[in-house]
């Protein structure tokens, strides 16, 4: 299959997805099905809540992979990413010649058609923010469309098919399909783009960083020469490819020079009050419930992006007061017994530094635990496993588990959670490995006392860690 072979008719009424189960498939399936369409889907393993979520919304799912699946001959087949070459479906879609599609792809076509796009792109920070951006947007009465990474709790939903003028996309570096292996932001032509920072990652799929930073740099010299970036003041590898775009270019940091900056912070928990300047002028001073530097970063990169969508920092101000966060970035999941349990999706090295960092001060009369699930395609391989140790640092007491899927990672490449432990006890920490879940569990039930958080790192579901500790405390 030839990505330029991909065709969208002009005219359609049935839609097919394949591996709709995912985050953006399946928000992309609700919004097909919300502007008329017939859809349908297939994915492997179908499983609430997303299955629940879709067959209520009136979307029929196939559990399997299968060429029956197509027997309908839907109008338009959207291709997941998560979609092999030697899928049954993607084979039997091109046996019968039926058009075909990207989930970047229909996004453009079908949600975006007509709008003014703001793009969040990034290593770090992409759903926080692009989910500030929508809410405020939202907030301020100009009911925007977006797609996510993460459940808003404000609306608690990743999507939403919003009558304004602008639409609100989490930019992906990751690559877009089987036919088509550049990256996912390259299909979007954003009126405001965020880009937040560049660092490795994605090892399944980039090289090195010269790679990764060819991906950012292909995206950023392609906006058109009236749209505006923000980009992150003091991150190198922006800096050297700031100077290829033809676009406006904003700065935004918390040192002195940035277009945007953070003045005076103030941290009175849960509230953290904070000033901007603008051109070293006060634009503003605002307040958050949101831990931690990264996140008034990530604050501060949507103030600027939402400024050129000419939305007032007074409004800015009261929504931000409102914000009621994303589910899995640093979500109290309860407290028991005086314990705190709190779920956060970090798994980069540079997000559990700054996870635990932002987390730290909002707990100043118990421990801090750490506890990380290494289980990405990049955590789960060895290229960050010098750099582990010192990013437990803030933690008081540190918790690692096993990769639970290593099987996947060749055995010269795979990361070593023994190691890791190792190197955090040679610098001073209270540090235990763990092969399994339940072991986790029964340890911090007898270790942990009243007054101390219980932070839980993983991309993944890690067994349900959070409830059940909850329920075991």
């Amino acid at each position: 299959m030839d990505p330029s072979k991909s065709r969208i008719p002009e005219t359609l009424k049935t839609i097919h997805l394949i591996a709709v189960c995912g985050t953006a498939m399946g928000a992309l399936a609700c919004m097909l099905k919300e502007m008329g369409f017939t859809v349908t889907g297939s994915d492997r393993g179908v499983y609430p809540p997303m299955s629940t979520y879709l067959t209520e919304r009136g979307i029929r799912i196939n559990d399997g992979f299968r060429a029956g699946n197509l027997a309908h001959r839907p109008d338009l087949v959207v291709v997941g990413n998560a979609v092999t070459r030697d899928n049954p479906e993607a084979i039997e879609l091109e046996k019968q010649g039926l058009n075909y599609c990207s989930m970047p792809q229909a996004l453009n076509r079908f949600a975006a058609k007509g709008k003014k796009t703001v793009v969040v792109t990034g290593t770090h920070g992409k759903t926080t923010t692009s989910a500030l951006v929508s809410w405020i947007l939202s907030f301020s009465g100009l009911e925007p469309s977006f797609m996510v990474g993460g459940i808003l709790k404000n609306f608690n939903s990743n999507y939403r098919l919003g009558n304004g003028q602008y639409m609100v996309l989490e930019g992906d570096e990751y690559d877009t399909a089987f036919f088509d292996k550049g990256p996912k932001f390259m299909h979007f032509n954003p009126k405001v783009a965020i880009l937040t920072s560049i660092e490795f990652d994605h090892a399944d799929i980039f090289t090195d960083l010269d790679h990764v930073k060819r991906a950012f740099g292909g995206f950023m010299a392609a906006m058109p020469v009236e749209s505006t970036l923000v980009a992150c003041d003091g991150d190198r590898n922006i800096d050297e490819l700031v100077p290829f775009c033809r676009c406006q270019v904003e700065r935004y940091g918390a040192g002195v020079g940035p277009f945007w900056r953070i003045g005076k912070i103030s941290v009175k928990p849960p509230w953290t009050d904070f000033e901007v300047f603008r051109e070293d002028k006060v634009y503003g001073t605002f307040r958050t419930r949101m831990m931690g530097k990264h996140n008034l970063s990530n604050i501060l990169s949507a103030i600027g992006a939402l400024d050129h969508l000419s939305v007032p920092a007074s409004v800015i101000g009261k929504a931000l007061e409102n914000f009621e966060g994303v589910k899995r970035r640093q979500e109290v999941r309860g407290v028991g017994n005086g314990v705190t349990v709190l779920d956060d999706f970090a798994h980069h090295p540079t997000a559990v530094r700054e996870t635990l960092r932002a987390v730290r001060p909002f707990f100043p009369k118990g421990r801090l635990v750490g506890v990380f699930e290494p289980r990405t395609n990049t955590s789960m391989r060895d290229v960050f496993q010098d750099l582990y140790p010192e990013v437990f640092d803030p933690a008081d007491m540190v918790c690692i588990r096993k990769p639970p899927l290593l099987s996947k990672i060749p055995e010269n490449e795979r990361f070593s959670s023994e190691q890791l432990v190792a190197d955090l006890k040679s610098r001073g920490k209270d540090a235990y490995f763990f092969e399994e879940t339940d072991g986790i569990i029964r340890f911090l039930t007898r270790t942990v006392r009243p007054g101390d958080a219980i932070l839980v790192m993983s991309n993944g579901g890690f067994d349900n860690i959070h409830e059940r500790l909850l329920e075991s405390l």
